[in-house]
């Protein structure tokens, strides 16, 4: 694959980039900025050299004195690093700093300099739809889209295998959890969780382990930007709302190649729960790119009415349902039009696998694959929308 636009734009100052193994945060760098210094800290011998004197960071930018840029690959390898660049950039005219991480759990411990607020944090999602000339909605179902594995001749046996690099090369060397094999089958029974309401005493009954445990395993994959949770959206509520947070793994092909099947799985379920990932991944992507505050949250009474996505901001309050359906019925925009009655400032729109545009109660009905190409960071959700009727 041909190096793709990202909407990721480079800030002018220093900046963490952090992401997920594989979505393409070395490379991007290297191709955006080919003058910068690169400190590649999975390179062993580097590693080596700069864990035992961290200043020696100091010697590589003196022998390269016309870098304004460094890039250092994997910062949380050594994260004593972070003083080290933290001193440099009090300096006169210092260079800018690109810091990459795909784990953000050294770098939360109580004694990691994160350089007091001189450098941005910003995050590289997986593939945005628009972000690719021949997006193919049904191979994003099937694979996802993060780029290590869209780029690989033999993508399934890839996604099949990138839980394992995150165990093997994450877990284990970082010495995040003493029972692999518990983790191991732990990435089995989240992913029953995904697209639902995190219930950590349910997951921990299925893995055998305690709650205690299953709440460090699900911030292991937080912390590894694997996963995510979204909030009750609450404000101004008028309804009992429930407490629980709805869980998502990263990307929509990598919760597929972790969802076990047999034969009590109805596929349409699967194909449900990939569907909302799919978009969720999209909707959080969006807003991380776009300026702004827009937020992402879903909305659930407790007597069971729901709506998948709200997305709200300063400029932004949309309520979003995805139905796995070529056919759209009166009975699916029951959450839409129940969000709709306690907020009536909300543009609500469905999301469906069929290919008309429909107007429905007042509540537009929109196919998927026209939406998701038409994400731009920076632009309103519905701005290329032409009503009817």
């Amino acid at each position: 694959m041909n190096l793709v636009r990202r909407f990721f734009a480079i800030p002018e100052q220093s900046f963490f980039l952090f992401g997920p193994r594989g979505t393409g945060k070395s490379t991007w760098l290297r191709e955006r900025l080919p003058d910068a210094l690169v400190v590649d800290l999975l390179e062993p011998s580097v590693h080596r050299a700069l864990s035992a004197r961290p200043e020696r960071l100091r010697n590589l930018l003196a022998g390269s004195p016309d870098a304004r840029t460094v890039v250092i690959d994997e910062v949380q390898r050594v994260p004593e690093l972070l003083s080290v660049v933290h001193s440099i950039l009090e300096e006169p005219s210092p260079p800018r700093f690109a810091l990459t991480g795909s784990s953000a759990r050294k770098l939360r411990r109580g004694d990691v300099n994160l350089l007091g607020g001189r450098a941005l944090h910003q995050t590289l999602h997986p593939f945005m739809a628009a972000e690719l000339p021949d997006f193919d909605l049904e191979r994003a179902l099937r694979f996802g889209l993060v780029p290590l594995i869209l780029d690989s001749a033999a993508p399934e046996r890839t996604l099949t295998a990138y839980s394992s690099l995150y165990i093997d090369q994450e877990v284990q060397a970082e010495g995040m959890t003493r029972d692999v094999g518990a983790f191991a089958r732990f990435l089995e029974a989240i992913s029953f969780s995904h697209g639902g309401q995190l219930n950590l005493a349910s997951v921990a009954r299925e893995c055998e382990v305690s709650r205690r445990m299953v709440e460090g395993y699900v911030g292991i994959l937080e912390d590894l930007l694997m996963a995510f949770r979204l909030p009750v959206f609450r404000k101004r509520a008028k309804r009992a709302t429930v407490a629980r947070n709805k869980f998502y793994l990263f990307d929509a092909g990598v919760f597929r190649s972790l969802r076990p099947t047999g034969p009590l799985d109805r596929p349409g379920e699967i194909d449900g729960q990939t569907l909302e990932g799919l978009v969720a991944q999209h909707l959080r992507a969006w807003a991380a790119y776009s300026v702004g505050d827009a937020s992402l949250y879903y909305w659930r009474t407790r007597s069971g009415v729901e709506v998948d996505f709200i997305v709200y901001g300063q400029h932004a309050f949309h309520a979003i349902e995805v139905k796995n359906a070529r056919r759209v019925h009166s009975v699916d925009l029951r959450g839409l039009r129940s969000f709709r009655k306690d907020y009536p400032e909300a543009d609500c729109v469905m999301l469906h696998r069929g290919r008309e545009r429909l107007k429905i109660d007042g509540i537009r009905c929109v196919p998927v694959s026209e939406f998701l190409p038409r994400m731009i960071p920076d632009r309103g959700l519905l701005d290329w929308l032409t009503v009817r009727g």
